[in-house]
């Protein structure tokens, strides 16, 4: 299989598929899935013609267990390994959820100082600050993250069914069509990872202020958003971010829940081809 080995030597495992001198789409999963969770997307872009991109990150998927660097700091570094090994230019990149987060990260200070990327999107994304601080009033308070640690320190595998089962794709609300196999995908994705990166990463998702990563970022940037979106409500995150932004575009979708880019893919990639496009 394919892995670009960090500085830190933390194998991280890629997909890359598409023609190689197409322009690059790289996909930036969320908390705490793999790069399978953007099959959709790659898929529905490569026929496109465009060269697709995705990695697992440390301690996700198939990337290596390591220990330490749970953080945006090291899933920005990670992201921007596998960009200079594949030597990926005027790539756009597009980030679901903590992805999001590692996306603002990545082009704040990888992407745009190494002039690699051409574009950006935050897909229900968490910058940027998830907790509720004397410096930011509405957002979740720090009981929520921790009662998501507890759940996964009791139960990783009961919990990891029992959160996409209802608020992750919206199957908890009252005539919502529940699709099992997504559940099972979701699950699945869940338990290849590790449970100290994805206990360490409910920090990392919750409490990175992530304004001034947004604040320096001059490339176009898409923000989507589920008015919907239990998981990150859009209150907090994307209708903060894209007051941010100096070069920002802001669409939102009444009824979509966090995983639209899974249950309304047909929607989401039109408008990620018209982005892209433009």
């Amino acid at each position: 299989m394919p892995f670009v080995t960090t500085k830190d030597n933390v194998e991280i495992f890629y997909k890359d598929w598409g023609p190689r001198d197409a322009q690059p789409i790289v996909f930036h999963h969320g908390w705490p899935l793999s790069s399978d969770d953007w099959d959709a997307q790659m898929l529905f872009f490569v026929q496109k013609g465009y060269r697709v991109v995705a990695h697992d990150r440390r301690g996700h998927g198939r990337s290596s267990q390591v220990s330490e660097g749970h953080d945006m700091d090291h899933y920005a570094a990670d992201a921007f390994a596998v960009v200079e090994a594949l030597n990926l230019k005027n790539a756009i990149h597009i980030g679901h959820s903590t992805g999001g987060g590692e996306v603002a990260r990545y082009v704040a200070k990888h992407g745009e100082p190494s002039g690699r990327v051409a574009k950006a999107v935050l897909v229900s994304a968490v910058p940027p600050l998830m907790l509720k601080t004397a410096a930011n009033p509405e957002g979740l308070p720090a009981d929520v993250f921790d009662g998501l640690r507890a759940a996964l320190a009791a139960n990783r595998a009961q919990f990891f069914l029992d959160l996409p089962a209802g608020p992750f794709y919206g199957f908890n609300r009252e005539g919502a069509t529940v699709h099992q196999g997504v559940i099972q995908n979701w699950w699945r994705q869940g338990m290849m990872g590790s449970t100290k990166a994805h206990y360490e990463g409910i920090k990392a998702f919750s409490e990175t202020d992530q304004t001034e990563d947004l604040k320096s970022i001059t490339v176009p940037t898409l923000v989507l958003h589920g008015e919907d979106d239990q998981i990150v409500p859009i209150a907090d995150a994307a209708l903060k971010s894209i007051k941010l932004l100096k070069n920002g575009q802001l669409k939102t979708y009444p009824g979509f829940s966090h995983g639209m880019l899974t249950v309304n893919a047909d929607v989401v990639n039109a408008d990620l081809l018209a982005f892209v496009q433009s």
